[in-house]
């Protein structure tokens, strides 16, 4: 038994009270020792004579109870192991007999501990209460650790050479068997220079524009340090150095981890430095290193890219637009970087650059680094820089597919566009060399078949833009940009932006109807076979009867593009000959919210859409990306499977993996009856209606033809289970970026999706599916309710009208004009296309296809100008940077 739980024998004659009266003599009236203060084996608890009454040793328990004791034995331990070796040796006779060894024991102090924590004279709280002294020396002790540590650190550090910083390596490209692509980036666009090379003008520009302070700042900014460390201590955004010291630094590493171990040492660094090198060697290394865009690191490559000129040639004027580059190239390059981020268009850019480069020169100016005279002349005109250039081996189709491969990268991974223009980079992706020929072959030979820009000037300035992907896998196979830019042409047409889709909108419409019905079914999906008004010029009315208003208070009535009388018909036969009305209240009825949902869910990327959700919205005012289209549809094809599409599968750094390049997972975007039966709808399209071009591919296949108003583009996007392919094309103002009308175009009096769109897609396909077997599509259920407009006549017998066989093409007019296109007649028009051999919406016959809208001041997503503001087709959604 443990002696704390064992109780002692009650002391003899008479217990506590007995013994403290028993006490005789001058020491009688005073309490006796603690047991075990005396050190005598007598006072311990576990000591045989304990309770005797023997003369010699024996005491009686101290008055205190047994917590005292312990304590009192506890402080009285030490100092008899220390006084045992003492007494032995005098002896019992000695001068230091029992009796007075014992009164000095109660007495000694105890040895002082080195660090007296807790605090051993002291009980209760005020045992933790640590003294002054010990605040004290642990301060002076922890900021002596850190002066020493900042020593040892500030001595390990390197400082950076810009020699090794100008290092560069090429990034490889692969297709998706494996074998190399392309190589880029081989560093002839690094050159280094000494200070005496670097213009006056181009020093004082980026003072005056990034450190006003830099001759006389130590070359750190210890607040902007520690908003940094602050930041990625809180996982939120880095921040870049504000001194040009700090620049400098961090322009020599760039490696893709942000930790906060490199920003000490970036901090570290930048104070060496500061110490080490001139303010001239500073300026020097900072604009050796600087990334100035379009692949071109310090200032003597970027001379040459811009400006074709060497670093010592530069006029002010030209170093104020260079400093301006240091800002952000991708959004202060005059030329435009809409394929990385769809707001960073020509016009935009142009105008961020010009108006920085007139504050530039005003700062210039403010700080006397400009004299009158210079700054006067410097501002007149703003120097534009020379276009870009293709780089070797960046021809053809390689400069988009790398582009697009490229762009992917940044979205997905902490690389940034100058660390991925170092190079080192190993790019894997899922371009099939093959099909990429193919498509490429098909648009050029429909080209050359169809237009002749040397003898008619309305096919000058026509573009195309195209895209492959695997349904349920979401995989890129192939895509067409543009020209190439050998032909100066920098922008991907794959990856659109700015080019209205049309009626091959009209399916998200027709789906969201089917998931969610309409205002009145109370959530019952409806029917394809449910029937609305096909007439044209009709007004549309809200759910709770009153008609739709333009911006002017006047009835909004929407168009379709001829007068043909249709009266009411099922939404399957509006979506074979792309009539509008129908679809304009359907999604009225549906609500066009739900309609950007099931878009979305499908793949369409919220940017791209119009933020308008007017009655236009549902015949396609939104601009996604050929890329996102063919994807889209590609959930159709996989009976409602989703993946977003992506163009790589793998990346390594110098041989070594980098993480986020996963396949991306496959979602329901929607109920596979309800996909189904979209396909079936679309088959029909290709077989009855405004996409008999198609059959000729001679294999089951769905899809949708699209025309916009003003002719301005035209768009097919069409199917298989194995593959889903879309086609746009399109004519541009060079100068502006502009849409132009294709009425007149391939000398036609108007372009319709279901015409070239629908050839080049055809041609494409029989070559990509060649050797393929046809799996055709399942079987689509019976789904929703019949539920027609309101409104809609009891059925009444109608008389067979024969189709014609020469139908007339009318060209588009919109809302906003007065005039009204004259009706065709019944020998002018195919009523019922199952035997026609043009299509009845956007290739002719009753031309019911093309997209109208609202007036000017009701619609803002009825777009003419790519890299508008809707956002764009930015493939991989959002800013890198």
């Amino acid at each position: 038994m443990s002696e704390h739980r064992r109780k002692p024998p009650p002391p003899q004659g008479g217990g506590r009270a007995a013994a403290r009266r028993g006490q005789s003599g001058p020491t009688s009236s005073r309490r006796v020792a603690p047991r075990g203060a005396t050190g005598s084996p007598s006072d311990s608890y576990g000591s045989s004579s304990y309770g005797s009454d023997s003369g010699s040793g024996g005491e009686e328990r101290p008055y205190g109870g047994r917590a005292e004791a312990r304590r009192a034995a506890q402080r009285g331990t030490e100092n008899s192991r220390r006084r045992g070796a003492d007494n032995g040796s005098r002896g019992p006779g000695g001068p230091a007999g029992p009796g007075r060894g014992r009164g000095r024991a109660s007495t000694a102090p105890g040895k002082k501990r080195l660090i007296d924590y807790p605090r051993a004279n002291r009980f209760g709280w005020r045992r933790w209460v640590p003294s002054w002294k010990l605040v004290s020396g642990l301060c002076i002790t922890f900021f002596g650790s850190l002066v020493a540590l900042v020593g040892v650190s500030y001595a390990m550090v390197g400082v950076p050479n810009e020699n090794t910083a100008a290092q560069s390596q090429n990034n490889v490209y692969y297709w998706a068997d494996g074998k190399q692509m392309v190589a880029t980036g081989t560093g002839v666009n690094r050159q280094n220079v000494n200070i005496a090379q670097i213009p006056e003008a181009m020093q004082s520009a980026v003072i005056s524009a990034e450190n006003k302070s830099f001759y006389t700042d130590p070359g750190v900014d210890f607040k902007g340090i520690a908003r940094a460390l602050v930041n990625m201590a809180q996982g939120g955004e880095t921040q870049g150095g504000s001194t040009i010291t700090q620049q400098f630094v961090k322009n020599t590493y760039l490696s893709q981890d942000q930790t906060l171990t490199r920003k000490f040492k970036e901090m570290f660094i930048s104070i060496k430095v500061g110490t080490k090198f001139s303010k001239s060697q500073i300026m020097q290394g900072y604009l050796n290193t600087s990334y100035f865009g379009r692949g071109a690191y310090g200032i003597q490559a970027a001379a040459q890219t811009y400006y074709g000129v060497d670093a010592k040639d530069l006029t002010p004027s030209q170093c104020a637009v260079l400093a301006a580059l240091l800002k952000g190239a991708t959004y202060y390059d005059p030329a435009g970087n809409p394929d990385i981020d769809p707001s960073a268009s020509q016009k935009a850019n142009y105008q961020r650059s010009h108006d920085r480069w007139g504050w530039i020169l005003e700062e210039m100016h403010k700080d006397q680094r400009l004299t009158d005279a210079e700054y006067q002349t410097a501002v007149k005109k703003y120097p534009m820089p020379q276009g870009r250039k293709a780089v070797k081996g960046m021809t053809g189709q390689i400069s988009y597919l790398a582009d697009t491969a490229k762009k992917y990268v940044l979205a997905h991974s902490n690389v940034t566009e100058a660390q991925f223009d170092q190079g080192g980079f190993q790019i894997y992706t899922t371009f099939q060399k093959d099909k990429v020929n193919a498509l490429t072959g098909a648009v050029e030979k429909v080209q050359k078949a169809r237009l002749d820009p040397k003898n008619r000037d309305k096919d000058k300035y026509v573009q195309f833009g195209a895209a492959s992907v695997v349904p349920n896998d979401g995989a890129i196979v192939a895509l067409y940009g543009g020209a190439g830019y050998e032909n100066n042409h920098f922008t991907n047409n794959a990856d659109t932006s700015g080019v209205p889709v049309g009626s091959t909108w009209k399916p998200f419409v027709l789906a969201a109807a089917m998931q969610y019905g309409t205002y009145k079914t109370d959530g019952v999906g409806v029917s394809p076979l449910s029937k609305y008004n096909g007439n044209d010029n009709l007004k549309v009315r809200n759910n709770d009867g009153t008609y739709v208003l333009n911006k002017d208070g006047s009835v909004f009535h929407q168009r379709n593009e001829s007068g043909y009388p249709w009266g009411y018909i099922t939404l399957r036969k509006a979506m074979e000959q792309s009539i509008n009305t129908p679809f304009v209240q359907l999604g009225v009825d549906v609500g066009m919210t739900k309609v950007r949902g099931v878009a979305q869910a499908s793949g369409i990327l919220p940017d791209s859409m119009s933020q308008d959700l007017n009655p236009s919205f549902a015949i396609g005012t939104s601009t996604p990306s050929a890329i996102r289209m063919a994807d889209a549809y590609a959930t159709f094809a996989a009976s409602g499977q989703h993946a977003d599409p992506y163009s790589v599968t793998e990346v390594k750094q110098d041989g070594t993996d980098l993480p986020g390049f996963s396949k991306p997972k496959v979602t329901t975007a929607m109920p596979e009856s309800i996909a189904n039966n979209v396909t079936d709808t679309l088959e029909n399209v290709i077989q009855n209606g405004t996409g008999t071009n198609a059959k000729a591919l001679g294999r089951t296949a769905a899809g949708k033809t699209g025309t916009t108003d003003s002719n301005k583009s035209a768009w097919f996007v069409g199917y298989t289970q194995q593959l889903a392919t879309s086609v746009a094309m399109f004519r541009e103002n060079p100068k502006d970026a502009e849409l132009l009308s294709m009425n007149g175009t391939a000398g036609v009096a108007s372009i319709h999706g279901g015409d070239i769109p629908t050839s080049v897609w055809t041609e494409y396909m029989e070559s990509a599916l060649k050797g393929k077997n046809d799996p055709g599509f399942p079987d689509a259920t019976k789904i929703g309710d019949i539920a027609d407009e309101v409104g809609m006549p009891s059925p009444t017998p109608s008389p067979s009208i024969t189709p014609s066989e020469t139908p007339t093409e009318t060209p588009s007019v919109t809302p906003s004009e007065t005039a009204t296109s004259p009706s065709p007649t019944v020998t002018e028009t195919c009523q019922f296309a199952w035997n026609c051999s043009t299509d009845g919406g956007d290739t002719g016959g009753s031309t019911s296809g093309t997209t109208s809208s609202p007036s000017a001041t009701e619609t803002t997503g009825d777009t003419t100008t790519r890299g508008n503001a809707n956002g764009g087709g930015n493939l991989f959604g959002g800013s890198t940077g």
